[in-house]
């Protein structure tokens, strides 16, 4: 029996983002709540992050022994742990490591809704005109355009492809409206790579992912990252966008309801624009999440 409080053995088995790396410092611990468990984080004195559960109610402090620790990665500005036996690394981001952008931490936002439910969000075009008028969408350009989606099984994610959306405000460097391109992928259960077509250089595009570290299977503290082509915009000016959005996105998760995602493909009505919820939705029901969801019946 595991000793965690969660006990979805899927879950348990996956990375999670904790922290931007910059939270981690030598010589100071700082906390988090991990799948309803206290965590803790730090740097050893080589630089290198160190993290691990301690009682609740109690002062943590640094095992000595390593095998008291948790395993530990840190990627994409990130720092990364697992309850169980995870992957040897990350899914790719290869626009990460490109000399040319710069890689920012926008924000990390606590959320009162579940994982799954926040990942559904961020694939949705359908409330642009609603949700974030006049900056993603705007009226009468309301309609989600027809488009591809895959559940690969050999990369093991899901990725939406020829999305197309009329945006007046696409990004932080953006002069005017445009359509806008966009690639969605879902290679993880409870993070998302957004590709979005680049104001400054229609032949590459900037990537935002949001890494959501479930606090518990209903509250969730979301992580997003920025990698951008644009070398102009002040890092304030780009998070604040960010932030601005996220912002508007929070109330419309918060009164979500139920805040755990329904796995039932009858528990809720889709519509054309819904395609990559429902593809997320059947991936998630094949490999056997059942944290942060209500599974279908059997």
């Amino acid at each position: 029996m595991s000793r965690f409080t969660c006990k979805d053995p899927v879950v348990l088995d996956l990375w999670h983002a904790i922290a931007s790396a910059d939270e981690a410092v030598d010589g100071a611990i700082s906390t988090t709540v991990l799948l309803e468990d206290p965590v803790a984080f730090t740097r050893s004195e080589t630089g290198d992050p160190v993290v691990w559960t301690y009682p609740a109610r109690t002062e943590p402090e640094l095992p000595a022994d390593p095998a008291d620790h948790l395993p530990v990665l840190e990627r994409y500005g990130y720092v990364w742990t697992s309850f169980g036996t995870p992957p040897p690394d990350l899914f790719p981001i290869p626009e990460y490591g490109e000399k040319d952008r710069r890689n920012i931490h926008a924000a990390t936002f606590g959320v009162n809704v579940s994982a799954p439910r926040a990942i559904e969000n961020f694939l949705d075009m359908g409330h642009f005109p609603y949700v974030h008028t006049d900056i993603l969408g705007a009226e009468p350009h309301t309609e989600v355009r027809e488009y591809e989606v895959e559940i690969s099984e050999e990369r093991d994610e899901i990725v939406a492809t020829n999305c197309k959306f009329f945006q007046p405000m696409a990004a932080a460097a953006s002069s005017g409206g445009t359509d806008v391109d966009y690639i969605y992928r879902v290679p993880h259960p409870y993070c998302s790579v957004l590709y979005k077509s680049s104001p400054l250089d229609e032949s590459r595009f900037d990537v935002i992912a949001v890494f959501v570290q479930p606090v518990d299977q209903e509250h969730v503290r979301a992580h997003m990252m920025l990698t951008l082509l644009d070398e102009t915009s002040e890092d304030t000016a780009i998070r604040l966008f960010q932030q601005t959005i996220f912002g508007q996105d929070k109330p419309i998760l918060e009164n979500q309801y139920p805040k755990r995602l329904p796995l039932d493909p009858r528990a809720e009505t889709p519509i054309r624009a819904d395609k990559s919820a429902i593809a997320y939705r059947r991936w998630l029901t094949k490999k056997g999440i059942t944290y942060g969801v209500i599974p279908a019946a059997a």
